[in-house]
């Protein structure tokens, strides 16, 4: 495994990181679970990225990898991961459970702890900028979360480039840097592209992209349509079918024959792809087993792209 400061800060991450939004809820498998996580950390991936909303059911992904913790990862093991968490999508009914108020934050955060048995998380992240709430509010939660002792650093998540810039300066004057921003990024989604990714290097801010797989359109899983068990054809999945149009179908075509050029798979370019641009300190994978895990991990072994092969790319997503 190879790792990459992040921003400016003292912190290294694994160029790749290993997601548990879908697969590790309590209606899937737990031993697939735990087996993935820890075949992740005997091939270097140290980074483990959780949301209080993950599962599902909603906090069932944190309860289960508290208790993978408690199996795999006891004594000074601890000291040898990152353990993130976030806030900010609707965890709760009710007027506390969502959004951004330092009352919800700092509430969700202790729940996360519990469920998960720990004192800590390593980077604690408001998941979602909120309309209603001062960004000050959001920040100054954030800040009190590590001065608490309940995170060591933390993030931001979906925030525009502008709002990024908002919340890195409140970050900075109250003392609390913020370490990294969490964006939906990939060959098929490069909203990044149009200033977030230059704010972020402007303020020494880490970047690691979520979703490099566009939910795995960018894989030849849906080449010649939509397989049973795939995530398209889970009615709790966050990709549908009409998510995958004839247009990105014939796209992801026409990328999987530069890859075989590079003998890649279509999954390890697109990871590649994004692994090209030192502003990304990791890419962030999901796993439904542990032949994917090291798939995805083998496209560590060639993230170089000549010019020529970056042209064809750019005329395909034009």
């Amino acid at each position: 495994m190879k790792y990459n400061r992040c921003g400016k800060s003292g912190l290294l991450l694994p160029q790749i990181s290993l997601g548990l939004w879908q697969n590790f809820g309590s209606v899937d498998n737990f031993e697939n679970g735990e087996s993935i996580v820890k075949a992740a950390f005997d091939k270097g991936i140290t980074h483990f990225d959780l949301a209080n909303n993950y599962g599902p059911v909603p906090g069932s992904a944190e309860t289960n990898f508290g208790k993978i913790l408690k199996n795999n990862f006891k004594g000074n093991l601890r000291d040898e991961i990152v353990i993130t968490t976030k806030a900010g999508y609707t965890m709760w009914d009710g007027p506390y459970g969502d959004w951004g108020s330092r009352k919800y934050m700092l509430s969700s955060l202790d729940q996360s702890l519990k469920r998960m048995n720990l004192d800590y998380v390593d980077i604690f992240y408001s998941h979602r900028p909120d309309p209603e709430t001062p960004i000050e509010e959001t920040m100054m939660a954030l800040d009190y979360a590590v001065r608490s002792g309940k995170a060591l650093y933390v993030g931001i998540s979906n925030y525009s480039a502008a709002q990024t810039k908002v919340a890195i300066e409140v970050l900075k004057e109250l003392g609390t840097p913020c370490l990294i921003h969490q964006t939906k990024y990939s060959m098929f989604e490069r909203w990044v592209e149009n200033g977030l990714l230059d704010v972020l290097e402007d303020k020494g801010v880490g970047c690691i992209a979520f979703s490099p797989l566009a939910q795995g359109l960018l894989t030849d899983k849906y080449l010649k349509g939509i397989p049973e068990n795939s995530r398209a054809s889970k009615s709790n999945g966050f990709l549908r079918p009409e998510h995958i149009t004839e247009e990105r179908v014939q796209k992801a075509v026409q990328l999987n024959e530069i890859a075989k050029e590079r003998n890649q798979s279509l999954a390890q370019m697109a990871l590649a792809w994004l692994l090209k641009d030192k502003r990304i300190t990791s890419v962030l994978i999901g796993a439904s087993s542990v032949d994917q895990l090291n798939n995805n991990i083998e496209s560590l072994d060639n993230i170089v792209f000549s010019p020529e092969e970056l042209l064809f790319v750019e005329n395909i997503l034009g």
